[in-house]
């Protein structure tokens, strides 16, 4: 399973798309569960790591 960044289903940088089409997941589902972990979190600990997959993360290839 490669993980990508989706170009088609995004709200910001298409991480969690991506991460949606990767396991099959809704992308609504997987973004509220992101919002209460980055408000239960304080909020820079899940926004670095959003924008770390931003970067590390490629584009889905064929579109």
């Amino acid at each position: 399973m490669k993980l990508y960044r989706s170009r088609t289903n995004r709200m910001l940088a298409g991480v969690i798309g991506g991460l949606s089409e990767s396991f099959g997941m809704n992308a609504t589902l997987l973004r509220i569960l992101f919002a209460i972990l980055l408000f239960s979190t304080g909020i820079m600990p899940m926004a670095i790591l959003y924008l770390v997959l931003v970067f590390v993360l490629s584009n889905k290839e064929g579109y």
